[in-house]
């Protein structure tokens, strides 16, 4: 955990969230500044600053962040109208909060 990381902080229950999804692995939450109708935060439960910090044996991490993606996809009726899954990486690639984290976006045509 670091310190200073929001997303940490929400993970260890030190900010208050609502999990819409959790296992050992990864923790799914609702973005508080929606860009659609349907925005979801995929976060591994370690702390991996950017995408840019990816150790060879974080794929399995990243993996299932995609997975679950899709498979909340589903279950939230998205799947066949379509869905963005974003990685935003470094600053200049509009990461805001440096804790990797997909956004699974979509829900405009339900």
């Amino acid at each position: 955990m670091e310190n200073d990381c929001l997303f940490c902080k929400i993970i260890n229950g030190e900010i208050p969230s609502t999990f819409i999804f959790e296992n050992e692995t990864l923790v799914m939450f609702n973005d508080i500044n929606p860009k659609a109708p349907v925005h979801v935060l995929i976060v591994p439960r370690k702390h991996i600053r950017s995408i840019n910090d990816l150790e060879d044996e974080d794929t399995g991490i990243v993996s299932e962040m995609i997975l679950c993606a899709r498979d909340k996809a589903k279950e939230l009726s998205i799947d066949k109208s379509g869905y963005k899954l974003i990685f935003h990486v470094e600053k200049g690639g509009g990461q805001e909060i440096f804790h990797i984290h997909l956004h699974l976006i979509g829900g405009w045509d339900k």
